[in-house]
């Protein structure tokens, strides 16, 4: 039997992060009929303990004799890994909420990376708020989200299309010390929350919800269905950018949600990149078969690969080594007194390459994020 790792992490408030990963995987190799590769898991927590994921990532490869490892890891974790998979010629695979910038984009010979690309989302929703008129932001965000370069992917895009923005707020990470002040000179938030920040910025925003409804601008993370279904609606108008939503009306996505309401879960974000995993691990377990075993050979065909997801054709960018997908606009509804999310508008596939390569073209300097958390793992 073929042997795949999956190094998975821990969330507070995502707290079924590693079923939802796990449980989209399986159902991912199941549709697929690979009911010969074994899935060996090892929990890394955060993501922040460098020596925990080193030797998870080096019992797989030594102990189990796995060829292929996918890890819900950071760009700053998976750079420390790569001397041990360039060691043992094996690939691995990071799968990335996309929520960070490096300082440089890797393009590691045994090292692949597939994102939700919750930056470059950042970028597009900055970019839509100018479209929609708004040339003066505030930025609203909080010590746990704004400890990411996501903030710095929409602070650019936002200004080199032609808006301003008049103020900061940076809130605590605890609902006790959770706030937000009104917007300074505009009637647009840039805001770059996630997970149950999102509840709570909502009940914040509303209670000072008055005659003047300021307009609200999410990247992806902060559009989660999961979430948005249990958070109560707002007056003000809520629009974003986001990568996939059960709403998607084409058939690998109906089949994969139903895959998972057969198996007890609720499709979102998690069990979708878990899913997607399982096209990945299909296609390079037959690769390296075919190359021996060889980790750099394998990776340099594997980024010819593309694939139909739920959210549409992925495919890499070939010099980060990084998938693309669709990306979509977004608004938020009233369901029944809570959110619910409505796709506005397809973006361009063209136009998603051409951002994502201005994105990653952006210098750094005198920019840099601290955090070694797989993101929304705190």
């Amino acid at each position: 039997m073929l042997k795949v790792g999956l190094l998975l992490p821990r969330s507070t408030y995502y707290n079924a992060i590693n079923f939802d990963l796990y449980e989209g995987f399986r159902a991912g190799l199941e549709q697929l009929g690979r009911d010969d590769i074994q899935l060996i898991t090892e929990n890394i927590g955060f993501g922040t303990d460098q020596q925990t994921c080193y030797r998870l990532a080096e019992k797989m490869l030594i102990e189990e004799q796995v060829q292929v490892v996918f890890a819900y890891v950071s760009h700053r974790m998976a750079q420390l890994l790569r001397p041990l998979f360039m060691a043992a010629n094996k690939l691995l695979i990071v799968l990335d909420a996309g929520a960070n910038m490096p300082q440089e984009w890797p393009s590691s010979p045994n090292i692949i990376f597939h994102s939700l690309h919750n930056s470059l989302g950042a970028s597009f929703s900055a970019r839509k708020a100018v479209k929609d008129g708004h040339r003066s932001a505030t930025v609203h965000t909080g010590y746990y989200d704004g400890g990411y370069l996501q903030i710095h992917a929409g602070f650019n895009a936002y200004e080199n299309a032609g808006g301003r923005v008049t103020g900061t707020h940076a809130t605590g990470y605890l609902r006790e010390e959770f706030s937000i002040t009104p917007p300074e000179n505009s009637n647009c938030l840039l805001s770059f929350f996630s997970g149950d920040f999102i509840q709570w910025y909502f009940e914040e925003l509303q209670k000072q919800a008055g005659d003047e409804r300021t307009s609200v601008y999410l990247p992806p993370f902060g559009l989660e269905e999961s979430v948005l279904a249990q958070t109560d609606f707002i007056q003000h108008p809520v629009h974003g950018t986001i990568a996939w939503s059960n709403k998607l009306d084409n058939v690998e996505n109906q089949t994969f949600c139903k895959a998972l309401a057969d198996r007890g879960r609720e499709a979102n974000l998690f069990s979708l990149l878990g899913w997607e995993a399982a096209r990945l691990a299909n296609r390079a377990t037959e690769i390296m078969h075919a190359q021996n075993g060889n980790g750099r050979k394998a990776s340099a065909e594997l980024l010819n690969f593309s694939f139909e997801s739920p959210r549409g054709t992925i495919h890499f960018h070939e010099n980060s080594h990084t998938s693309l997908g669709p990306m979509y606009y977004a608004s938020v509804q009233e369901q029944n007194g809570k959110c619910q999310l409505a796709i506005t508008e397809t973006i361009p596939v063209e136009e998603v390459r051409n951002t994502y390569e201005e994105m990653i073209s952006i210098k750094l300097e005198n920019n840099i994020s601290g955090w070694y958390n797989s993101y929304a793992c705190i």
